[in-house]
């Protein structure tokens, strides 16, 4: 569960951005729009798993393309509980978006109108996570290690948005 355990880090650090009721925010905006959309949670769940993977790599070509500074500029703007397509529009094309909507569907056995629906949902809450690593006072300048070990993982499995959102649903509702 390393992403879950920097998001921990990050609440703990007074310095960077995370907070409990961040936290909260996301994951009762995941239930809302799993609810909304007639989605269990498993499903949900597993939809922002290959989401936040789709999103990973997209950000992974941003850094590659763009540099850092782009890429924690689309975090800081786009990071939020509320729907937005322009945070898509920043990461995919109108064929990627269709893309990674076929994908997940096929991964998760959404409806792929379903999973195209709650992209401008998702995406920005995928953002969210990685946000609560920003620096407090000085977020496009200073490190973010929630970020960095999300786009640096080896692909070992311990980077998943779907156990991030699991956790994070268990320490909110505690």
């Amino acid at each position: 569960m390393g992403l879950f355990n920097q998001i921990a880090n990050a609440i703990n650090d007074p310095n960077l951005q995370a907070s409990v009721g961040q936290l909260g925010g996301i994951v009762n905006a995941v239930r809302q729009s799993s609810d909304s959309q007639g989605l269990d949670p498993a499903t949900t769940q597993a939809v922002l798993s290959v989401v936040g993977t789709q999103v990973r790599k997209a950000l992974r070509e941003k850094r590659q393309d763009e540099g850092e500074g782009t890429v924690k500029a689309i975090v800081n703007q786009f990071g939020g509980t509320h729907a937005s397509l322009q945070a898509v529009q920043a990461l995919f094309s109108p064929q990627r978006q269709e893309a990674v909507a076929e994908e997940t569907a096929r991964q998760t056995g959404a409806n792929p109108s379903t999973v195209q629906a709650l992209l401008p949902i998702l995406v920005p809450l995928v953002l969210n996570f990685l946000k609560t690593g920003s620096n407090a006072q000085n977020p496009d300048v200073e490190t973010n290690p929630v970020l960095s070990g999300f786009l640096d993982a080896d692909g070992d499995g311990d980077v998943d948005m779907g156990d991030a959102l699991r956790l994070a649903s268990q320490w909110v509702d505690r």
